[in-house]
């Protein structure tokens, strides 16, 4: 093989990057709240009675949301068991009944007893889920410090000094505090137009500019060099395009995502919809149809076989494509042989085009490119570089 030709082997640099992201995620929560807009993934999916769903968990709130479609089951996959933890103490409040302690845990993201309450749950909780919470108590604790759940997990603390660095201007603070009131897209542009030179001052281009920021925010190196290769300026060019679009082109006031970062709360007109009072009793009659798995999308099919009518993939193929395409084309075996006709896929990228696909798999989707483009323009995140919307061909 031509040198030219050969991979490269990763350098001293990129080894320790990737030795530093699996010891923060490899013993942490990571994901506090979903990066995914489940308002445009259940137009996509158009979930049934008989619909059988296989996801990855991330931090529950979409499984929960899908459940608003009645699906007959959600199976929530996870490597990372404290991700299925927050899913599952989430379903265990719900279960509880007591809508007010719900939204003052999750909506406030603190609680004055989160012990005694972990007390009250104990016979409702796993066992991993029940001793982690027990040992992370903390994180539902309001100190001066650090006020809320939603600056924990390793994401959550990358948004909490992201935010303070941001918040170094007094013009920042005074653009997000009118930012948080607007209710008109074109004021939203002024603002945003008034602010954009201090908003991406030197300070904090370097900072997300930096392989730790990155990692906390559960941005993987293989992610990373996606964007780096495939977008025109960069890193930074991509967080600038994509904040600048969530900025300008998304309705703020609807966008609990960004929100709940910038103030560390959702509000009750502004949250995700397992946090709307309304939708309580649908929730609770329905909870028990999601089933939680720690372990690989692949183990799981292996585990589990059956016909599965769609899948939810958010972005971990990303991962897989960069370092064990081996472990990539074994999934797509196990999704296609636990697949029916007109199965359906969503997933997500960095990249602004997904290549990746085992060819053996790409024969077999029908893509719909029409709709995923679509929705992909219309998500409150913004922060994905494409949508993949597929349908298993007859």
């Amino acid at each position: 093989m031509p040198e030219s030709t050969k991979p490269k082997s990763p350098s001293i640099r990129h080894r320790a990057q990737d030795a530093i992201f699996s010891q923060v995620h490899g013993g942490n929560l990571v994901y506090n709240t979903c990066w995914e807009d489940p308002r445009l993934d259940r137009e996509m999916l158009n979930l049934r009675s008989d619909s059988r769903l296989v996801m990855i968990t991330s931090a529950g709130c979409n499984a929960l949301d899908y459940l608003l479609d009645a699906p007959a089951e959600i199976h929530a996959v996870d490597m990372n068991p404290r991700q299925n933890a927050l899913l599952q103490l989430k379903i265990a409040m719900i279960q509880r009944g007591e809508f007010d302690e719900i939204f003052q845990l999750f909506g406030q993201g603190s609680h004055p007893d989160f012990k005694g309450l972990l007390e009250t749950l104990r016979g409702d909780l796993h066992p991993f889920a029940s001793r982690y919470w027990k040992s992370k108590s903390y994180y539902f604790r309001n100190t001066p410090l650090n006020p809320s759940f939603y600056y924990r997990g390793t994401a959550g603390q990358m948004a909490w000094i992201a935010l303070h660095t941001f918040f170094g201007s007094s013009k920042v603070r005074d653009y997000v505090d009118a930012l948080l009131q607007v209710t008109d897209l074109e004021e939203q542009k002024r603002l945003y137009a008034h602010i954009k030179p201090v908003l991406w001052s030197g300070l904090v281009t370097w900072l997300l500019r930096q392989p730790m920021a990155m990692t906390m925010l559960g941005v993987p190196r293989a992610q990373v060099r996606l964007i780096e290769t495939q977008f025109e300026g960069g890193l930074t060019g991509y967080i600038r395009s994509k904040m600048e679009h969530v900025l300008t082109e998304i309705p703020f006031w609807e966008n609990y995502f960004w929100r709940v970062y910038l103030t560390g709360h959702y509000t009750r007109e502004c949250c995700p919809n397992y946090l709307r009072e309304e939708h309580q009793p649908t929730l609770r009659e329905r909870v028990g149809r999601i089933t939680t798995h720690s372990t690989t999308v692949a183990n799981f099919l292996r585990e589990n076989p059956g016909p599965y009518s769609h899948f939810v993939l958010l972005d971990h193929q990303d991962w897989l494509a960069a370092h064990k395409p081996q472990a990539l084309a074994e999934e797509w075996q196990l999704i296609l042989e636990n697949s029916t006709p007109g199965t359906t896929i969503l997933m997500r990228s960095a990249s602004p085009i997904i290549d990746f696909i085992p060819e053996f798999a790409r024969q077999r989707l029908q893509l719909d490119t029409a709709l995923a483009e679509r929705t992909h323009a219309e998500d409150r995140v913004g922060t994905y570089g494409c949508t993949l919307l597929a349908h298993i061909k007859p």
